[in-house]
């Protein structure tokens, strides 16, 4: 560094450390809001708008502005949107990304900017190891975790063979080698589908082929819709057991599919029965607003904005100190809807995920209801290797 760089550091560095509270924060909102996996993102759209309409409008005391963008699930419109939310707008958080794929087209852009991401669902492994950044956040989970509890629970199962069924793209990858990492018996087959496809007849006939004992499948948003109603029309729900991440047996496809999946196993890291204040609470305020149960992307919208609220408040509204705002993040001092929540080094949180099964509940309604606690604590795979220094 130049004489001439040292100074002006310096300098930059004392207006950070004295800089004044931010009159307003701006968060660019960037999710996937149309076409078949648009319920995704419309959940954690609403629950992150819910959360802040409980605060007056208002994170950590700021009046915040939510710039809200459709990335239409494709990672080319996700830069085009990043670059006007960075260049034009000049958001100080960049949150709302469902796919994996559109995050690692946009982080890129929003981590060079050193504008912080809040992910509300996206957490792919690249991001968590030796890629981690200090101005990334995961407030879901990362990509492995729900696979990684499906793999023990078919484990302790004692299931002898499965096939597992996931998108070509790199969460799909992560969501079978999560699932692989804790499954002790064999894996007979991979199948890698096309994202986005709605028609799976000819995976269908290669499931029963292979003749399993179980089967798990990543299918997230209407791709898992279309998988159980066809999985069930083929009647292979009578010939071998069918156990899936947590947003493919969410609230949204129970409500499509309906009967066929009572007692179907999910995992995940959240339920809307888990018995923590925080959660009654946003479940409620959740139906109340919306008129529907909310799924796992809208409790971690919810979080997202509370997460948010938190460290807005700690850094006492000086957003433009980033490394008081990015401690204050990583503190992650707020009462998640899941329970305890803390940050491992890589900023992907550790927390426990659940088997949910899907019953019928006393006044007749079809629904997930929590059975047990798979993975306690659980800290993802990569974490290790992330060099991160704290801030």
């Amino acid at each position: 560094m130049t004489m001439k760089r040292s100074i002006a550091a310096a300098v930059l560095a004392g207006i950070a450390a004295h800089a004044p509270a931010a009159d307003q924060i701006k968060i660019g909102f960037m999710s996937t809001l149309s076409g078949p996996s648009a319920a995704l993102g419309i959940d954690i759209r609403d629950a992150f708008n819910l959360a802040l309409k409980a605060n007056g409008g208002k994170l950590g005391g700021l009046p915040a502005e939510v710039i809200v963008a459709d990335d239409q699930m494709n990672p080319d419109t996700g830069k085009q949107l990043a670059t006007r939310l960075l260049k034009k707008d000049r958001v100080d958080v960049v949150t709302g990304i469902v796919f994996t794929n559109v995050m690692l087209a946009v982080n890129p852009a929003v981590m060079e900017n050193q504008t912080f991401m809040v992910s509300a669902n996206a957490g792919p492994g690249a991001l968590s190891g030796e890629g981690c950044n200090p101005y990334f956040y995961a407030a879901s989970w990362q990509n492995d975790g729900y696979h990684e509890a499906a793999g023990q629970f078919a484990t302790s199962k004692g299931y002898k063979s499965v096939v597992l069924l996931a998108p070509n793209y790199p969460a799909g990858k992560d969501a079978l080698t999560g699932f692989k990492r804790l499954f002790k018996g064999q894996v007979i087959d991979e199948i890698y589908t096309k994202l986005g496809q709605l028609d799976f007849a000819a995976e269908l006939a290669q499931v029963r082929a292979a003749k399993p004992e179980a089967v798990y499948i990543f299918q997230p948003g209407g791709m898992g819709i279309n998988f159980i109603k066809q999985w069930v029309a083929a009647g292979l729900n009578k010939q071998m057991v069918l156990v899936t991440p947590g947003f493919s047996a969410d609230e949204d496809v129970i409500k499509a599919v309906g009967e066929p999946m009572l007692g179907m196993y999910n995992t995940a890291h959240w339920a809307h029965d888990l018995g923590n204040a925080e959660n009654r609470k946003f479940v409620a305020d959740f139906q109340k607003e919306y008129g529907r149960t909310p799924t796992v992307y809208a409790a971690q919208g919810y979080d997202t904005a509370r997460m948010l609220d938190a460290a807005v408040r700690d850094a006492k509204g000086k957003i433009e100190d980033k490394a008081a705002f990015g401690k204050a993040l990583a503190a992650a001092n707020f009462k998640s809807v899941r329970g305890e929540f803390k940050f491992n080094v890589n900023h992907f949180p550790i927390q426990n995920y659940y088997l949910r099964q899907i019953w019928k509940d006393p006044s007749g309604r079809i629904t997930n209801k929590l059975v047990s606690t798979v993975l306690t604590n659980h800290p993802d795979a990569y974490a290790p290797a992330c060099k991160m220094k704290p801030w």
